[in-house]
């Protein structure tokens, strides 16, 4: 399996770079639809929870605390959006050309990755902006990033094929990562939240994730934390399950496309 990854590399790098082209094409903005929808969510729950219901986010401006969140969120979504469609839209090359298919929803990730690397460059604006000081602890910012790809990847994985199998998977997917986005970390802090929800709230490994973005920015504190290193377990372990349960079911593929 590892072999053929790396004898398909090229194809892999192809395909992103091919998605990338698609998505932006004939678009007046290009990229700039990267950096827009971050910051308008950012603008739109920054009046609610500065001006309505206005939370306590430790000192970190609101806006600058929402678009971190939003950012990891969105790469996250974004990249489960494209994935869960990425064999059932790819029919011809999936049923006629041999390779290797876990390419497409790899491929999906690493375009909203690219798109999510393109949007951080408003953070750092941010950052300069509201004079939040960045220590050291930066440097494990690419720790962090491994892990949510890893994560997101594995999920993918599974997605992509469950909806080649069941053309249902797509419409419960967008009730669900709807639903999600507010059962995690990213508008507001996880110790505002007490009791049971709260320990579940703690349990999602994107409120892990979040958070880990969050110390190292504006606490400069590296990923060492329990929850973290579980999250990672869980990122890499849903990775190589989804890998192998991916692999082993790509025979069938060509049937149900």
């Amino acid at each position: 399996m590892l072999a053929e990854q790396v004898e398909y590399r090229e194809l892999l790098y192809r395909m992103v770079e091919r998605d990338i082209m698609v998505r932006y094409k004939q678009t007046a903005m290009g990229f700039g639809w990267a950096v827009f929808m971050p910051l308008l969510n950012t603008a739109v729950f920054s009046v609610i929870f500065m001006r309505v219901a206005p939370i306590d986010t430790g000192g970190i401006p609101y806006p600058l605390f929402a678009f971190t969140g939003l950012l990891a969120w969105n790469y996250f979504a974004s990249s489960l959006r494209f994935a869960v469609l990425s064999l059932s839209s790819n029919a011809v090359l999936v049923g006629k050309v041999y390779f290797p298919r876990e390419i497409l929803p790899a491929s999906a990730v690493l375009v909203s990755a690219v798109d999510a690397m393109v949007a951080s460059i408003v953070l750092v604006v941010m950052l300069i902006y509201f004079r939040q000081p960045v220590g050291f602890a930066v440097a494990a910012l690419p720790v962090v990033f491994i892990v949510q790809t890893a994560l997101t990847i594995g999920i993918g994985l599974m997605l992509a094929m469950a909806n080649l199998f069941f053309r249902d998977i797509k419409y419960l997917f967008e009730v669900t990562i709807t639903i999600l986005m507010f059962g995690t970390s990213v508008l507001y802090p996880v110790n505002s939240v007490e009791g049971w929800p709260g320990v579940i709230l703690a349990l999602n490994p994107m409120t892990q994730i979040i958070q880990a973005y969050r110390d190292i920015l504006f606490h400069n504190t590296p990923p060492v934390s329990a929850g973290f290193f579980g999250t990672a377990l869980i990122a890499f372990g849903l990775l190589g399950i989804g890998w192998l349960r991916f692999h082993r079911a790509e025979f069938k593929f060509a049937e149900h496309v």
